[in-house]
């Protein structure tokens, strides 16, 4: 056999194996997708490909399935298989190591997940409190020099841990920015906000929380502001893409201001949750409350925070963030309202254990 020849053959068989090695997904209408199978439920398949990433696909437009690796098949009864699929005409079939092949009718199958996606639910089903965290830190600093000077730094933290039954949100941000003009320096922001939410899963959608937030504001003369409540939130969007919760309950707000003022108050507040996940690299997040103040009728304050996060590597973000609060009786020498905005790089991370 000449080289040429024996060249030929090589690519032929890589090419043969590569496609025996992808999964197929067969479409009524006639089409056909190779790739590998990511997860699938009763209404879609996820199916990664080479050509056009991950493609989610309806349940009811396809035919037939036929996996090269083995996957993890959840049925209803509360067993798993796991073994090469092929599904066909309404039925499913498991190749198994242990009994050989398993069948049935595919309405007993709940879900169907690869190796990678069946360790991830795992670790959702009993996880410990450490893990499975995912966030970012966030820096962002700017200077300007000339006849003036003028420099700005801030700082940002955002925790996030999600299982099938509660949810816990961890936030900070910090920002101080100065201004030097003929030897007079002057603050023109020094503000540190924080808190936390804790919710727990009644439903699907429906879900109870508490939360805690803390604020110090320099330039709305306000020392410390802490805000303790809790309520319900119902979830009218809820997938892998986006999420939009409605939320509402009560809540105690103390604040202290330099100014020697004190005031304790209770509040009802409404507000909404958005996320979406407009491609595999960029997120935006927003959140919007309003606080009826109920021991002072009329008064209100209302906050607003949203970011907009792009992977840049796998570790490395850019985000751009968002931050209004306002109240409608400021002490004496301070606003209404405050709003910062700010730029920077972050480092991101994904499903992290804090005990390793």
């Amino acid at each position: 056999m000449s080289k040429r020849n024996l060249f030929l053959v090589v690519v032929y068989l890589l090419v043969a194996h590569a496609t025996v090695l992808a999964d197929e997904v067969k479409l009524k209408n006639g089409d056909k997708l190779t790739g590998t199978i990511v997860k699938a439920d009763a209404k879609t398949l996820t199916l990664k490909t080479d050509y056009a990433g991950a493609v989610t696909i309806s349940t009811d437009a396809i035919a037939e399935v036929v996996s090269s690796e083995p996957l993890y098949v959840a049925l209803s009864d509360g067993k798993t298989l796991v073994g090469k699929v092929a599904t066909s005409g309404g039925k499913y079939e498991v190749e198994t190591k242990e009994t050989g092949k398993a069948s049935g009718e595919m309405s007993a199958v709940q879900a169907i997940r690869s190796p990678a996606e069946q360790t991830a639910y795992e670790r959702t089903r009993n996880p410990s409190w450490f893990d499975l965290w995912n966030g970012g830190l966030d820096f962002g600093y700017s200077l300007t020099t000339g006849n003036t000077r003028t420099n700005t730094l801030a700082l940002g933290a955002n925790l996030g841990r999600q299982t099938r039954r509660d949810k816990t949100t961890l936030y900070a941000a910090y920002i101080n920015a100065k201004n030097k003009n003929k030897g007079v320096t002057e603050t023109t922001a020094n503000a540190i906000r924080g808190g936390g939410r804790y919710e727990i899963s009644l439903t699907n959608r429906l879900a109870t929380f508490g939360f805690a937030d803390f604020e110090y504001n320099q330039i709305q003369l306000l020392d410390l502001r802490s805000v303790l409540g809790g309520g319900l939130g119902y979830y009218a969007v809820k997938n892998d893409r986006a999420q939009l919760q409605l939320f509402g309950g009560g809540a105690y707000n103390r604040e202290n201001f330099s100014t020697g003022l004190q005031r304790n108050s209770g509040e009802v507040f409404v507000g909404e949750d958005f996320m979406l996940r407009l491609s595999d690299r960029v997120t935006f997040k927003e959140r919007f409350q309003l606080f009826p103040n109920l021991t002072n009728r009329g008064e209100y304050r209302h906050t607003f925070d949203s970011s907009l996060t792009t992977k840049v590597t796998n570790w490395m973000t850019w985000n751009v963030t968002a931050s209004n609060r306002y109240i409608s009786n400021p002490p004496p020498g301070s606003k209404n309202n405050d709003l910062l905005l700010t730029t920077g790089i972050g480092v991101s991370f994904t499903n992290f254990n804090f005990r390793k």
